[in-house]
C-alpha cells in the first residue's frame, strides 16, 4: 500500500507498506549487486546506516550461485540475512549492456554470460522466474533500455516490445504467486517507462503503462549518456503522465544533485552505486560536494570526513587515517568510506522527507545546491 503522506509542490512525502517491512520515501536504494555492498558492508551494517531497502541484480545472481539455489535455499532475504524490502531489477539492463554478446527477439534476448561465457536466454517469464526464486519483495519488469541517444526509429518498436513484455510479466507473475513452492506469494511488480529522450514516445508509454495498474512505476533508460538537463526535461513531462498515487522510481539515479531535482519532480526510489563505487576509490561525499581522500591536502587532517557526521566513520577516525589506509590497500579504508557514503545518502534522505513535511523543500533543495558546488573543501 502506497499512501501519501505530504505534498510540497511536486515533492511526495509517502510511505510504501509492503510484506518485508514499510519503506518511507522518498528513499535511495542500497545496492547490492550480488547479494552484498560492496565494499565489506554487511546486512548488520546497513541497518546502522540508515537503509531500508537493498538493491539486488536478477542477472547477476542468476549467474553466480544461481536462482534455483537461493530459492532452495529460503530465498534472497534468508540467504543474505536481511530482513526488509529487497528490490531485484529484471537483469534488462545488463544483458542490453552486453551488446555484443546479445541478440534480441520478441520471444526474449539470448546472450552469453559475462562470467563463463555460456549461453543464456533470457525474456519476460525466465525473468520473473528467476525473481520468484529470490522471493523479492519488489520485481522489475524484463523491459529494453535503449541508448538515451539511439534514433527515434529504433526506440519507438523498442518501447512497443517493451510493453509487450511487461504484460507477459504481469501474467507469469501471477501464475508463480498461485504455485506451492513460491516464496513470496505477496511478490509486487513495477513497470519500467522507455522511450530515450522522445518526449511524445515517453509520454505515450508511461499513459499506457499506467492502465496496467501495477503496483509501482519507473522511468528507465536515464542517466545513460544524456545530459542532467535532458534528463529533467524528461521527467517533466513523464512522471505526470505516471499515476500520482503509486511510487516512481528513478532507475540508476545518481548524484546528489540528481536526487534533490528528482524529487522536485515527484519521484519516490532512487538506486545508484555512486556512493559504494566511489568510496571505494577514495571519494567521500559530504554536504560540501565530493571529497577525495588521496589528494596530500589530507594527509594530516584530523578532522572527522563531515564534523557534524554520525556514521561509524566519522564518529571514530581522521581523514588522515582512513587516507593512510587507502595508500596502504587496506581494506578498512575502502570500508569506512563505503560506510560514511551510503550514511550519507540515507541520511539526506531522511533530511528530504522532513523538509518536504514542514512544507519547506524548495529551501532545503536550494540551500543544498549551493553547499555541494564548494567541493568538498570545507
Amino acid at each position: 500500500m502506497y499512501q501519501i503522506l505530504a505534498e510540497d509542490g511536486r515533492a511526495k512525502r509517502a510511505r510504501f507498506t509492503t510484506i518485508h517491512g514499510t519503506v518511507e520515501t522518498p528513499v535511495f536504494m542500497n545496492v547490492g549487486t550480488a547479494g552484498a555492498i560492496k565494499g565489506a558492508v554487511s546486512s548488520m551494517d546497513l541497518k546502522e546506516l540508515g537503509c531500508q531497502i537493498e538493491l539486488s541484480n536478477t542477472y547477476h545472481l542468476h549467474v553466480r550461485p544461481g536462482d534455483q539455489l537461493i530459492h532452495d535455499l529460503g530465498g534472497l532475504h534468508n540467504f543474505m540475512v536481511w530482513d526488509r524490502p529487497i528490490l531485484t531489477d529484471s537483469g534488462g539492463f545488463q544483458v542490453f549492456s552486453l551488446s555484443s554478446l546479445r541478440k534480441i527477439r520478441e520471444e526474449g534476448v539470448s546472450f552469453h554470460s559475462h562470467v563463463d561465457g555460456r549461453k543464456i536466454f533470457m525474456g519476460p517469464e525466465e525473468s520473473i522466474r528467476i525473481q520468484s526464486n529470490l522471493g523479492s519483495t519488489i520485481a522489475m519488469a524484463f523491459d529494453e533500455c535503449p541508448p538515451a541517444l539511439a534514433e527515434r526509429e529504433y526506440v519507438k518498436p523498442s518501447v512497443e516490445r517493451t510493453t509487450r513484455w511487461l504484460i507477459r510479466c504481469r501474467d507469469e507473475l501471477q501464475r508463480r504467486k498461485n504455485l506451492p513452492d513460491t516464496i513470496n506469494p505477496d511478490q509486487l511488480l513495477f513497470g519500467i517507462n522507455q522511450g530515450a529522450i522522445y518526449e511524445d514516445i515517453r509520454m505515450e508509454h508511461a499513459r499506457v503503462i499506467s492502465e496496467l495498474e501495477l503496483d509501482g512505476y519507473a522511468v528507465g533508460g536515464l542517466a545513460v549518456g544524456e545530459t542532467h538537463e535532458q534528463m529533467y526535461q524528461i521527467l517533466d513531462c513523464t512522471v505526470p503522465e505516471l499515476p500520482r498515487n503509486k511510487p516512481v522510481y528513478l532507475m540508476g539515479v545518481g548524484t546528489p544533485e540528481n536526487i534533490l531535482e528528482a524529487v522536485d519532480r515527484g519521484v519516490d526510489f532512487f538506486d545508484c552505486v555512486y556512493p559504494s563505487r566511489n568510496g571505494r576509490h577514495g571519494h567521500a561525499y559530504t554536504k560540501y560536494g565530493k571529497m577525495n581522500l588521496m589528494n596530500v591536502c589530507y594527509e594530516k587532517d584530523m578532522r572527522p570526513l563531515q564534523e557534524d557526521c554520525k556514521c561509524p566513520a566519522c564518529r571514530h577516525y581522521s581523514r588522515a587515517y582512513i587516507r593512510h589506509l587507502l595508500k596502504a590497500k587496506e581494506m578498512l579504508g575502502m570500508r569506512l568510506l563505503v560506510m560514511h557514503n551510503l550514511y550519507f545518502y540515507n541520511h539526506m534522505m531522511e533530511e528530504i522527507r522532513q523538509a518536504i513535511e514542514e512544507h519547506r523543500f524548495s529551501a532545503y533543495k536550494e540551500e543544498m545546491l549551493l553547499s555541494l558546488k564548494q567541493g568538498g573543501s570545507a
